[in-house]
C-alpha cells in the first residue's frame, strides 16, 4: 500500500446521480482506491443519489466494496433523478415534511462529511454547486453519455456509447444494403448531438441530423435521390433525439413542445422517417437504440477517464480544494469551478472541426 499521505479531508460521501453509464464504478473505483489507500480517508457510500442522502441510505464502503469493480456496467451505489432543489418551489418531502435541501444538509452533517463527491451530468453537477451556495463542500466529475458538459473536452461514458452506437449502425448497413432501404437510427441527445456527430462519421452515416443545425426536409430529399440516381441503393440516416426542422427552430419552447407532441409520435426517428418516404418514395425503416447506448461494460478509453478523473478528485480532495469539478482540457486533467458547468449545456458550435470532417467525406447535415 506505501505510505499514506497527509490529507485536509477525512470522511467523503460519493453518490452516482442521473442516467447510468458506462464508466460510473471505474470512477468510484478511481476515487476511493486513491482516497483510501493513498489518504487513509473514511468513505460513505450514498445509495440512490441525492435520494439516498435524503434517506439517510448510506454506509461505510470497505475496500471490498470498491474491488473489481473496473470493468463492471452500472453503478454499485445505485442512482436517481431526485433534484432536491426543486423542493424550494413548494415541492417538500412526503415522510417528513421538510424541505430536501434542509435534509441533504442536516445529514451531511450526522454523516460527519468533510466533503461530498457527485458523479453525474448537467443535472447532478448543477445541484452539487447549489449545495456548495447552501455551505457543503463538494466535489463533481463529469460524467454523461452525451458529452454535453460545460467545462470538460469529454465526459466519461461518452465513448462507450459512441462505440455501441457505431456498432448498431455497422449492423444496419447490411440490411439496409440487402432491401435497399433507408434506415434511421435514434440515438440520444437532447439538447447536444456529440454522440449522433461523432457515431454518425464513424459508422459512415449518409445524414446526421442533430439539434444544433435545424433540417430541411427538402434537403435530405434532394441528397437520398441524388445517392440513387449515383446507384446508391440505400442510405444511413442518424437522428439525434433532439434533432428539430427549420420550422421548430423558429417557435418559441411551448409552440415546439406541443408541435413534437403532435408530429413526433413515438419520437423523432420515426417524424423523419415518415417525412422521408413523403418526400422521396423511398422505403424507411426505424431502429431507436435507446438505453442500449447507456448499458454494458466500459470501453478501455473510458475506463482510463474515469480512472484518471477519480484520482484527481482525491487529489482535491487532499489538498481541501473543494467546489470544483473534474475536467479534461487538450491533454491536460485538472478542475474548473463548479460554477463553470451549472446550469448549462455544451452544445456543438457551428465551427467544429467534426462538422467539416462530416461534410467533407459527402455527409448531409440536413441544412444543404
Amino acid at each position: 500500500m506505501g505510505d499514506r499521505k497527509k490529507s485536509v479531508t477525512k470522511t467523503i460521501g460519493i453518490l452516482t446521480s442521473g442516467g447510468d453509464c458506462p464508466g460510473l464504478n471505474a470512477a468510484i473505483r478511481g476515487v476511493c482506491r486513491a482516497a483510501y489507500d493513498r489518504y487513509n480517508m473514511s468513505i460513505i457510500g450514498i445509495a440512490n443519489g441525492y435520494r439516498g442522502l435524503i434517506d439517510g441510505d448510506a454506509r461505510l464502503l470497505k475496500p471490498e466494496d470498491f474491488s473489481g469493480i473496473l470493468t463492471r456496467g452500472g453503478t454499485i451505489l445505485g442512482t436517481s433523478r431526485e433534484k432536491p432543489f426543486k423542493s424550494r418551489n413548494g415541492e417538500y418531502d412526503a415522510d417528513v415534511g421538510k424541505d430536501k435541501v434542509e435534509i441533504i444538509k442536516e445529514n451531511y452533517k450526522k454523516l460527519n462529511l468533510d466533503c461530498l463527491v457527485v458523479l453525474g451530468g448537467n443535472g447532478t453537477n448543477t445541484t452539487g454547486y447549489l449545495l456548495s451556495q447552501e455551505g457543503l463542500n463538494v466535489i463533481g466529475l463529469p460524467k454523461t453519455i452525451d458529452n454535453d458538459i460545460v467545462g470538460t473536452d469529454m465526459t466519461f461514458g461518452f465513448h462507450s456509447a459512441v462505440s455501441i452506437a457505431t456498432e448498431a449502425i455497422d449492423r444496419l448497413h447490411s440490411t439496409a444494403h440487402s432491401h435497399n432501404r433507408v434506415m434511421v437510427i435514434e440515438l440520444m441527445g437532447h439538447k447536444a448531438g456529440w454522440l449522433a456527430l461523432y457515431a454518425g462519421v464513424a459508422g459512415g452515416g449518409d445524414i446526421i441530423l442533430i439539434p444544433e443545425i435545424p433540417y430541411d426536409i427538402d434537403a435530405i430529399g434532394r441528397h437520398l435521390l441524388k445517392r440513387a440516381r449515383d446507384g446508391k441503393s440505400f442510405s444511413i440516416v442518424v437522428v439525434a433525439e433532439g434533432a428539430q426542422s427549420v420550422e421548430e427552430a423558429k417557435m418559441d419552447k411551448k409552440e415546439r413542445k406541443k408541435y413534437r407532441e403532435k408530429t413526433a409520435k413515438p419520437s423523432i426517428g420515426y417524424r423523419v422517417a415518415r417525412e422521408i418516404e413523403a418526400e422521396t418514395g423511398m422505403e424507411t425503416r426505424v431502429t431507436v437504440l435507446g438505453y442500449l447506448q447507456r448499458g454494458g461494460i466500459p470501453s478501455a478509453w473510458d475506463r482510463v477517464l474515469a480512472t484518471t478523473f477519480g484520482t484527481a478528485a482525491a487529489e482535491l480532495l487532499a489538498r481541501g480544494d473543494y467546489g470544483k469539478m473534474v475536467s479534461l482540457k487538450g491533454n491536460e486533467v485538472g478542475s474548473v469551478d463548479l460554477s463553470e458547468p451549472a446550469g448549462r449545456v455544451k452544445t456543438v458550435p457551428s465551427d467544429h472541426y467534426m462538422l467539416d470532417t462530416a461534410r467533407s467525406v459527402g455527409t448531409c447535415l440536413g441544412d444543404e
